[in-house]
């Protein structure tokens, strides 16, 4: 109800009549809950006094989790002693109450304009809920009244004079507030179907995200020039993979090994869109409660997501793995201070906790002794 976020008569917020100081910090009033021992619900921060030193940010979002945030590590590799900012984690997202600010480094988003100081949670969400999928797939801002969210793999489908909220309210062509300030909302939200359950522990069970289409079209909302060919773009994406990646992926299983299949393939560190606008079928392949699921087809697309987390992750650039050293396991163990033998560059300042914590938990017998990094789930050179 609007009085979740809004108080009427004593807002501590300068404007808008908020709960928090500013917007972020009214999200994070509901989206970060002090007191967690594990992931919970549709909490998307960890709040510092459950996390101290040596403790990992608890939740396991599909997105991340901010608190990485808040994490610096430091190390000495090669008699240089180095500090891994924390804020490389992730989105810096400014929010007072929580003890997070801006960016020290960008201060604008890579590739676009975006004033860093003003990334905010409604720099990409519509609190307010306004962008709707309408019966017939169209993306509109009114019309038929929103009956649920559109989120889930149990969500409705609308039927003619309905619709349903569009992909974690995700802002639309046109969206705008004081938070968007300089971008040109100009793509609509992506077409993607999450579990119902999604915040986990990946220790068994894996979560699948069902990445239909147009994420990475929606990225460049703000990070416009990581998407053009005169810009700062390396990798392809929104493109279709093609039979060569798709059987790497599906063959991959761990360094030195390419004896998997593509009815066991699915790697939620490394995932993929299915370029596939059809919600019933995305739908169907959101899930949360098996440790394999199929992998790609050859007209499968990589994306932004594929990559990197959307809020934060355990490693630099907000990337789903650890791409600072030439292997993410060292001697089948998750590296760390702790762990033995330790290479401080593998270990980056973490205990093992904190290193496997990163990668949601799953053990790290499920890949080689001496892991490389997850590029070659799609190349295969290792």
């Amino acid at each position: 109800e609007c009085t979740g976020c809004h108080s009427m008569h004593t807002s501590p917020a300068a404007t808008f009549l908020l709960v928090g100081s500013d917007q972020s910090s009214t999200c994070l009033s509901c989206h970060e809950h002090a007191g967690d021992t594990g992931p919970s619900s549709y909490h998307i921060s960890t709040a510092p006094a459950d996390m101290p030193a040596g403790v990992a940010p608890l939740q396991r979002t599909p997105g991340g989790d901010f608190g990485w945030l808040k994490k610096n590590y430091t190390m000495t590799v090669r008699g240089t002693t180095t500090t891994e900012d924390g804020a490389t984690h992730g989105h810096n997202i400014v929010a007072a109450d929580k003890g997070y600010i801006a960016d020290p480094t960008n201060v604008t988003a890579p590739g676009g304009t975006f004033t860093s100081a003003n990334l905010a949670c409604n720099s990409c969400h519509d609190p307010h809920g306004k962008f709707r999928r309408l019966s017939d797939g169209t993306i509109a801002q009114s019309g038929a009244p929103i009956i649920s969210s559109g989120s889930y793999n149990n969500s409705a489908t609308p039927a003619a004079g309905q619709a349903v909220g569009v992909y974690r309210l995700l802002g639309g062509r046109g969206f705008s507030n004081t938070r968007t300030a300089g971008v040109n909302f100009s793509v609509d939200p992506p077409t993607a179907v999450a579990p119902s359950t999604y915040n986990q522990t990946e220790v068994t069970n894996q979560v699948k995200v069902a990445y239909g289409k147009g994420m990475s079209d929606w990225c460049a909302n703000c990070h416009t020039n990581m998407h053009t060919n005169s810009g700062r773009l390396v990798h392809p994406v929104g493109q279709n993979i093609g039979s060569t990646i798709a059987g790497n992926y599906n063959s991959y299983v761990k360094s030195g090994d390419l004896t998997g299949v593509q009815t066991s393939s699915y790697l939620s560190l490394v995932p993929y869109e299915e370029n596939s606008t059809d919600y019933t079928a995305l739908k169907a392949a959101a899930l949360n409660n098996a440790p394999t699921y199929a992998g790609p087809a050859s007209n499968s697309q990589v994306s932004c997501i594929s990559c990197h987390r959307a809020h934060a992750s355990g490693w630099p650039e907000m990337t789903r793995w650890n791409n600072e050293g030439e292997f993410i396991t060292n001697n089948g163990l998750w590296p760390g201070t702790d762990t033995t033998p330790t290479v401080p560059q593998f270990a980056r300042g973490r205990l093992g906790a904190e290193t496997a914590a990163a990668y949601y938990d799953r053990p790290a017998t499920q890949f080689a002794t001496f892991q490389r990094s997850l590029c070659n789930k799609c190349h295969a050179k290792d």
